[in-house]
Order: C-alpha cells, then structure tokens, then sequence
C-alpha cells in the first residue's frame, strides 16, 4: 500500500492531500459567521425613544437613571413583580442642560456612569486578541488536515509512493508484451544485484521510456519492475508537476528527486511525460506560450543529467506521443532506453486473456486462442474490458458460468455498439439494410486477405449503424498488398452496389463506407506510392506513430500534381465500384435469395452463412482487376452490368 517518506523515515499512514486554499475558505467563512453571531450573544436591553423617557419621568414613573452622552439607562417603578429591576435604555438627541432640574423635579435618583479604568487594557486586548483567534482557527484547520507545517509549502513533490515490493504487480500479471519485459528484466537484475554491474564498470540506464498506444500496459510494466525488484516506487503524472504559479512544479521535480535520492535504489515513474515534456519550439512548441512548464521541464534536464547512474535510481517514463517530446529529453544520458509496449499479436492477446480471465468462472465451450484470434487489434486494456462485459452479460442471464456465445456478443459490442432492438426499421429500411449487408458479404467472401465473414446482421447497433458484417481476419496482419488494398475497396462499396443494382436507386446508409474507400484509396496514391503515373512519391505527411485518426494536411503540390492525385483516387474508387457491380450481378439471385433469409432470420452466421457464401461465382475480370487495377478497354465502366 503506499506510504509517504520524510527523512528516510516511513510511516504507516498515506500520504493525505493538503488543501491550502479549502483550509483559508473555511476560516474566513468562520470568522464571518462570528462577526454577525457574537454580537448577538450580549444582554440587550430594551430601546426606547428619548421623547417617552421625559414623559415617563414626568409621569413619576422613573426610579433611577444613569445618564451618559451618548446614553442613558433607567429603571422604572415596580408596580408589579415582573416589572421589578427592569432596565431600558435611551439615547439623547443632544446634551438636555435641563434634564437634571427634571430628574429632581421628579424624585428620580440619577448619576453619571462609572469611568473605566481598565481602558488601555481593553484597547490592547482589542488588538491582541483577534489575531490570535485567527491564526489559531488556521493552526487548528491545517493540523486536522495532517499537513502541519508542510502544509504551507506547496512545492512539495505529490508523487504517490509504495513501500518494498508492494504495488501488488509482479512481471506473471503481465502478459503480450514479452520483448519490453525481457528489455526491462535488466533493470531488475541491477536493482538486486548492483555490484555485477559496478565491478565491471557497466552502467544501469539512468531512464527507461515506455512507448506505446494507450491502454497496452505501460503503467502496469512499470509497477512490475518495482513488485519484482522489491524496491520504493514514485508514482506521478506529468500533469501534476504543472502549477497556476510560475516555479511550483521546478520545485516539485527538486523535491521528488531529493525524496528518491533518500529512498535509493528505487524508481521514479512518470506517467504521461508528454504533458510536461513537450517540446521547446517547433510545430508542437510552447515557444513562451508556458513560463511554467518549460521551467518544469528544464529543471527535470538539470536534475536527471545532476545524478548518477549507479546511485540506484531509475527513472521510468510513459508517453502514447513520443513524436511531441523535446530532443534534450529523449537523449542518452537522461533516457538512454526506449521500450516499445505495442498492441499483442494472436499469442499475447490469447496470454492477456488468460490473465484476466483467472478469477472468471469460464464454461467448457471458451476457447480463449479463438477469441484471441476475433480480436485484432485489441490493446490490454480493450481485451480486460472484453472479458469483463462477457462476464457481466452471463450474469445478466443468470447463467453458472462464462459461455464462448458472451463472448462473441461482447465482441460485437465493444465493435459495433449496443443492439438497439428497440429502434424498429420499416419495411423500406429494413430490405434495403439487408441487401446491403448481403452486398458486402458476398464481395468479402472472394476478396483476398480480407478474412471470413462471420456474421450479418439487420440489429441496429451504436449510434449510426443500422446493420453490420462481421468479418474477422485468419491471422494477424502487417502489411496491405495492393490487390488486398483494392479488394478492401470493392468490399466497402459493396453496400452501395447492391442498393443500386437491386432498387436502381441508393441511399445515405453508404456514407461511412463511401468515406473511408475514398481515404483508403487516397493513401494508396499519396502516401503508398501505389500509383503508376505519379510513382513512389509521398505526398501525404506520415500519420501520429500511435495516435491515429489525426489527418495531417497534404504536402504542398501544383495545382497539375493535386489534379493527378484526384484522378488516379477517382479510377481506384471507379474500378472499385465496378467490380463490386460485377460481381453482384453475377450472383443476382444468390443475392436476392440470402437477403430473404437475412430478412426472416435477421441474423445469419456459422454454418448457414458459410453455405451461402461458397456458392459466390468470381466474374473473369476479378483477377485482371485485382492484379493490375485497371479495366478492360472494351467493357464500358457500369455499362455492361446496368443494362
């Protein structure tokens, strides 16, 4: 559990947040509260007009009176027991020279009020006191809060620390990332075995960083290296070393550095490093945009060049955005180690899966390598959510244990969305939503390197999707060769076709399919250098290495090149959407026959679905199309399948 550190001293309590500002919030609401409730808390006597004291005097009414200034005090005659030493008070409009001559006139004992000896002592006190009550309310709210005096320095390091071995991670609870955990086992030997090193002279990495999309276990490695190197872990994120005041987060870095230095050998592990250290100028600069930050980051250089290396502390770092971080800081001598934590392939998701599935009660029908393999592209994270939501729907269905169907039904849903049965199509809808997914079914069963079709479905699911087609690939992929990049085209704009074909007429299902053919035939050319005429040329940046989905603007081209690049991009999606065409029209009544049973079924999938598929006939233009991407001169595009 963690445990905070203070001159090499540990305690059992954790370390609790200090709220500086929330503590001054309540004492000066306190003291305002004071200032209108202990006024209340004195006698006061009753107030009347001075005009009914003369008459009430005048009355024979007054007992006796103390007359001051600025006020005066009286009793009245008792007449009743209640009434008896009942005081009022008066104040006079200005100095009444005859009041006197009246009081005796009428019997009534008066005098001035006594004078107040003790005057400069109340004077003091009046001073003295008040401040006292301040400062003390403040002592007492910040010793509540167990900050004491450190409360004051917000300079200190927030780092969140564990004692020996006790982040609860060991390198068994990591799994699919097997060549970064053999990279960071050296630094685990180091930490228990320094003197192999030393005596040789040899160097432990001042600082390794983690690199990787988000969700495939940087963090978790990390807690790894200290649960099995049984040293003190700092965890902190670069965000928390930023402060509103210029210098607070420098002095945060000095602070977590000196506390490390104390507690070595240990490791320091910074999470998201790229919020602190972005890079110093550029396209993705701060260039004097953040005083704050660029001190931060300049006092995190000093302080990781300021130690060395053999002193035992290892300074661990994770960022999703390497490409962003400043040059000085991605150096050797400061990170001298980059370990890429990338997405697992079939094997590690099959291990990842193992490991959370260990405390699921699984049935006898999960196959966990065939999940393993439905599931590419899947990040650690994504597949602990996917056992998760199975295991989740089970209990739903008041089943005893985990069948392989919640798990095919949590794939679809963390894919394509919740099924929304509850949103009904009509008629029109629903026939056109089948003939569509038909349509891309039968041109992915002859596509290459596209993988089977598993399911089709007319279910809306998610936000936009009103139907879908599953297709999972046989193996995991690396590289797109050019007939599969043009069959995956075909694919896309299969929907399309059939509605065309079918209902001569299409409709806006198609947008999402017509948007990513056309980015996918666009890279071909631009970025691919797929393209005959304009050759291996780039004229598209590279992407974010693991954030995608972030379109960088086109090179700067001619006006002559940039209408190249859109007449090639327009014959790719063209022949594209002729072969779909073709191959529909060939199939027409296998079409027409599963879109039927798709509308009876709604769902089609295993082996009827298979049946179906393997009677798709290929048109003798497919190979040509798919080796060469280009048409046959005599053949008109769409002509010689519309009419």
């Amino acid at each position: 559990m963690p445990v905070e550190t203070n001159n090499n001293k540990r305690s059992k309590k954790p370390p609790q947040a200090r709220q500086f500002g929330g503590s001054l919030l309540i004492l000066f609401t306190i003291l305002l509260l004071l200032n209108f409730i202990v006024p209340s808390f004195g006698a006061r006597l009753p107030q009347v007009p001075y005009s009914d004291f003369i008459a009430q005097v005048e009355a024979d009414k007054v007992d006796r009176a103390i007359v001051g200034s600025d006020r005066i005090e009286f009793v009245l005659k008792s007449e009743t027991p209640e009434e008896k030493g009942q005081v009022f008070t008066t104040t006079p409009i200005a100095i009444d020279l005859d009041l006197p001559k009246i009081l005796r006139d009428h019997n009534v004992k008066f005098a001035a009020p006594a004078p107040n000896n003790n005057g400069w002592i109340g004077t003091i006190l009046s001073w003295v006191i008040p401040p006292l009550i301040f400062f003390g309310i403040w002592g007492f709210l910040i010793n509540r809060q167990g900050g004491g005096p450190a409360a004051l320095t917000v300079g200190k390091s927030k780092a969140r620390i564990y004692s020996e071995g006790t982040t609860g991670v060991k390198f068994g609870d990591v799994a699919g990332v097997e060549e970064a955990k053999q990279e960071v086992q050296e630094i685990v030997d180091f930490l228990k075995n320094a003197g192999k090193y030393t005596r040789l002279g040899a160097k432990i990495p001042k600082g390794v960083l983690l690199v990787g999309p988000p969700g495939t276990g940087k963090t978790l490695l990390a807690k790894a290296i200290a649960g099995e190197a049984g040293v003190p872990f700092f965890s902190i994120s670069g965000s928390e070393f930023i402060e509103l005041f210029v210098g607070v987060g420098a002095a945060r870095v000095r602070d977590l550095f000196e506390q490390a230095k104390q507690q070595a050998p240990c490791i320091v592990f910074i999470d998201e490093l790229d919020a602190l250290g972005k890079s110093r100028g550029g396209a993705n600069g701060f260039v004097g945009g953040n005083d704050e930050r660029e001190q931060t980051l300049n006092q995190l250089l000093t302080e990781m060049d300021g130690f060395d290396a053999n002193t035992g502390v290892i300074i661990i770092a994770a960022t999703n955005r390497p490409e962003i971080l400043d040059p000085a800081l991605r150096r050797p001598g400061r990170f001298d180690r980059q370990v890429v934590v990338d997405r697992p392939d079939k094997v590690g998701r099959e291990a990842i899966l193992k490991v959370h599935a260990r405390n699921v009660k699984l049935a006898d029908d999960v196959d966990l390598l065939t999940i393993a393999g439905r599931t590419p592209g899947f990040a650690g994270a994504d597949l602990a959510n996917l056992v998760n939501e199975a295991a989740l729907l089970a209990a739903r269905q008041n089943r005893e244990a985990v069948s392989m169907s919640d798990f095919n039904e949590a794939i679809e849903r963390v894919v394509a969305g919740l099924e929304r049965r509850s949103r009904v199509l009509n008629e029109n809808e629903k026939k056109t939503v089948a003939y569509h997914e038909v349509g891309h079914a039968i041109i992915g069963a002859l596509m290459p390197g596209a993988g089977k079709v598993e399911k089709i479905s007319v279910v809306p699911r998610g936000v936009g999707a009103l139907g879908y087609t599953v297709q999972m690939p046989e193996e995991d992929r690396f590289l797109m060769i050019e007939d599969e990049l043009r069959g995956r085209i075909a694919t896309l704009l299969g929907g399309r076709s059939a509605e065309e074909l079918v209902f001569g007429k299409v409709s806006t299902g198609a947008s999402d399919d017509i948007q990513k053919a056309t980015d996918l035939a666009e890279r071909a050319v631009t970025l691919y250098g797929m393209s005959d005429e304009l050759g291996p040329v780039a004229f598209e940046k590279i992407q974010q290495e693991f954030l995608g989905g972030f379109s960088n603007p086109r090179r700067s081209v001619s006006p002559k090149v940039a209408e190249e690049i859109d007449r090639e991009v327009k014959e790719i999606v063209d022949g594209a959407h002729h072969i779909a065409l073709s191959i529909l029209a060939q199939n027409r009544d296998l079409l027409e026959e599963t879109a039927q049973i798709l509308l009876q079924q709604e769902i089609l999938e295993g082996e009827k679905l298979r049946e179906q598929l393997k009677k798709v006939q290929a048109p003798s233009e497919l190979d040509e199309w798919l080796r060469s991407g280009k048409l046959s001169p005599d053949k008109p595009l769409m002509q010689s399948v519309l009419v």
